[in-house]
């Protein structure tokens, strides 16, 4: 990367030591594709975080949030105020969810996460259990970086340096018997949810062992814990599902969302709040109050472009698509696990995988992540390093000839160490 003008934007997750003078600007995109600002084009194989699962510069989005500005850009939905567009996109999601639910709005899918973590410790206090109090989350599990998220971070750098934060237990990621272990030393009393993600995203993509899923919705009925499936990854037909987690046969108390939901083309979050967690809230006028929520809630510019964005996602057939690919993505790595840097290759759970390399290797090349990162991004591909090897989550536009030249320049950065 070539040195440029210091900026003064500071980066998430950045060592600005290093990105300081080195910044890959990018200007445009057009489907899988993006361009930086010398005109050269990469397969964006992460769909930007995970999340443009439409595709780049689609002009219907672009053309429903030009029409919405028109109207009206936005406004508050505190009280009882409420725009059409954000009656529409909450009925839509209702109406989506594997459960009768009501739909809360953020802005992303940290706000998503507390408030999640707000309304299951808040329900609780409503119904005269205000011992609930605990949260559990698994190992290597993330959950964006807001208060709550950053104490249920499974990911331990992610948690350190920050001070005292939320009370929560973290359980082994691949373990039922851990979870009800920790649930029972701490007193089923005591917890008000455990938090999931279907698949695990950003700590490494690992998909759930057979019946783990399944088995958390049980210990939680049996606890009587709230079961919080993060699906601010997995949705909106990363796994083949409109949230992801209906692919388990499952029915949580509530699910986070983001990303997808509007292709990142404007920045939307919010919960799947079941009915039952919901009531003790809308039972009659004077009853317990959510005092929570976002300024931009329900902000009515990007309710336009979720709507569009899921009309998009209906249309051409992209939810079922998250799983008709993932077989085609984890083939397309799979022979990368037979190089003696790579120690395992993951996947066939949606339309993301990883590659993580050999102790080996991290242990004699501290840097061979960012290498391989940087190796890929001059062969045209663009990939995300994680804790221990590499993640990619291409746009469910791309096809199994994208795949193959994700494969090829993974190949050719390890190649080149």
């Amino acid at each position: 990367m070539e040195e440029r003008a210091e900026t003064r934007f500071w980066h998430p997750f950045a060592d600005m030591g290093a990105v300081r003078n080195h910044e890959l600007v990018i200007t445009r995109g057009e489907d899988v594709w993006v361009y930086d600002s010398d005109e050269r084009r990469y397969l964006d194989a992460t769909a930007s975080l995970w999340y443009c699962n439409v595709g780049h510069g689609r002009p219907e989005i672009a053309a429903a949030v030009a029409e919405q500005f028109k109207q009206l850009e936005a406004y508050s939905a505190f009280g009882d105020f409420v725009t059409p567009v954000a009656r529409e996109l909450t009925d839509t999601l209702a109406d989506l969810a594997p459960m009768p639910a009501k739909i809360f709005l953020t802005s992303g899918g940290g706000e998503a996460i507390d408030s999640a973590a707000k309304i299951a410790v808040r329900h609780f206090s409503a119904i005269g259990q205000s011992d609930r109090t605990l949260l559990i989350s698994r190992s290597a599990g993330y959950h964006g970086t807001n208060g709550f998220g950053t104490a249920l971070a499974g990911i331990p750098a992610n948690r350190e340096g920050f001070g005292p934060q939320v009370q929560t237990i973290q359980v082994p990621h691949d373990s039922l018997e851990g979870l009800e272990d920790a649930i029972n030393q701490a007193g089923a009393e005591r917890v008000a949810a455990v938090f999931v993600e279907p698949v695990i995203g950003a700590g490494g993509v690992y998909p759930p062992l057979p019946g783990y899923i399944e088995g958390v919705a049980e210990i939680c009925k049996r606890s009587g814990a709230l079961f919080v499936a993060d699906s601010v990854i997995c949705g909106f037909g990363r796994l083949g599902t409109w949230f992801g987690v209906e692919r388990f046969g499952v029915e949580p108390d509530m699910i986070t969302f983001a990303k997808g939901v509007s292709s990142g083309y404007l920045p939307l979050g919010g919960v799947v709040v079941s009915d039952r967690v919901a009531e003790p809230f809308w039972r009659s006028p004077g009853g317990p109050m959510l005092r929570h929520g976002a300024t931009y809630a329900a902000h009515a510019a990007c309710c336009a472009a979720a709507l569009a964005n899921i009309e998009l996602l209906e249309r051409e057939g992209l939810i079922p698509r998250g799983r008709e690919l993932e077989g085609a993505l984890h083939d397309a790595l799979a022979p990368l696990a037979s190089d003696h840097r790579v120690a395992e290759v993951r996947g066939g759970v949606g339309t993301m995988a990883a590659v993580e390399f050999s102790a080996d290797l991290l242990g004699s090349n501290p840097g061979a992540i960012g290498q391989v990162v940087m190796g890929a991004r001059e062969r045209g591909v663009l990939v995300r390093g994680l804790g221990s090897g590499i993640a990619v989550s291409p746009p469910l536009t791309a096809t199994p000839e994208h795949f193959a030249m994700i494969h090829d320049a993974v190949s050719g950065a390890l190649s080149a160490l």
